[in-house]
């Protein structure tokens, strides 16, 4: 015969008693899971540097925060960025760039570009969402972006439905 109550009774009020199953183990038990745990923060960080490495951009994976380049893409997608500086940067192009005051990097579009003779390029950004250009949104008295400002060039995405 089960009593009421009796039955699952084995089971922590929480369902998931993290601190009793780690006070169960015996320190070899201990060890192994903290090195364990240890060794996959690693992994993740080494892979994150190689991808660093590889692509020239110091962040080779960016999220959209906003719906400023909506159709083309939308809040949540993810962009791969590559920022190899010999690369020309040109019109059309999608760029990840930062400005100076703000913390948060912006996904837009290059609608304009001038090269100057020593080399030097600046170019002007717009999300395709916008009806006026980035000016506004550049720290106060810069009107163009320079090679500097870029985190990375847009080379591919993942997007959610």
């Amino acid at each position: 015969m089960v009593r009421a109550g009796a039955v699952g009774s084995h089971l922590p009020a929480s369902g998931l008693d993290i601190f009793g199953d780690l006070r169960k183990m015996n320190k070899r038990q201990l060890y192994y899971q903290v090195l364990n745990f240890a060794m996959i923060v690693s992994s993740a960080l080494m892979i994150w540097k190689g991808l660093i490495v590889l692509t020239g951009s110091e962040s080779p994976i960016v999220v959209v925060l906003s719906g400023s380049m909506e159709p083309a893409f939308h809040r949540g997608d993810l962009l791969f960025l590559t920022n190899f500086r010999e690369d020309p940067i040109r019109a059309g192009e999608i760029v990840v760039f930062k400005v100076e005051g703000r913390d948060i990097p912006i996904v837009h579009r290059v609608i304009k570009v001038h090269e100057k003779d020593n080399g030097d390029i600046k170019f002007l950004t717009k999300g395709d969402n916008n009806e006026v250009d980035d000016r506004g949104l550049y720290k106060e008295g810069q009107n163009w972006l320079e090679k500097k400002d870029v985190v990375g060039r847009a080379r591919g995405m993942l997007f959610w439905l």
